[in-house]
């Protein structure tokens, strides 16, 4: 007879349910029920300070042992990361991220073949032509009798070369005088 098969309420059900299922039971069953409840209240206790005397040992080992929480949050988390990654899920997510890059590659590399062919178009049209021949002008202007050629980075530098030697004759001038 303790144990009944009656509900018992849960926290934060109504005190009155309580009230009126304490009223149900004879003087006797009462106290009975009074003695199991301070038993169980004091396994609990027990129970506690079971759990904190071996988690109070567990640190030490860990301690020990030179673990720390942030080995063991490194260690968590790789074991998570190896979880997620054996799942089925994952697997073919990757499978199919892998082949959409390999798909995105071959059509950067088509478009990098048609911008080079279309640069080429460009170097080739009569517009260019006849830039690259103002150019070569220009370039022979400045430079003086050179041979016509050479690129445009090279136009830039003769320029450049003929404006320093310029300005070092004129201070040589202004030095002798």
């Amino acid at each position: 007879g303790l144990l009944r098969s009656d509900s018992i309420p849960e926290v934060g059900e109504d005190a009155a349910a309580t009230v009126g299922m304490a009223e149900t039971f004879s003087e006797e069953e009462q106290d009975e029920l009074r003695k199991e409840l301070a038993k169980v209240e004091e396994e609990i206790q027990t129970l506690s300070q079971v759990l904190a005397a071996k988690e109070k040992h567990l640190a030490e080992i860990k301690r020990k042992l030179g673990m720390n929480s942030l080995q063991e949050l490194k260690q968590n988390i790789t074991k998570s990361w190896q979880d997620v990654t054996s799942t089925t899920a994952y697997k073919k997510t990757s499978e199919t991220l892998s082949q959409a890059s390999q798909k995105a590659s071959a059509a950067f590399s088509s478009v990098g073949s048609v911008l080079t062919k279309k640069f080429e178009d460009v170097r080739n049209s009569p517009t260019f032509k006849s830039f690259e021949e103002k150019v070569e002008n220009l370039k022979s202007k400045v430079g003086g009798r050179q041979p016509a050629g050479g690129d445009f980075g090279e136009v830039l530098n003769s320029a450049a070369n003929a404006s320093a030697t310029e300005t070092i004759a004129e201070q040589t001038q202004e030095e002798t005088h």
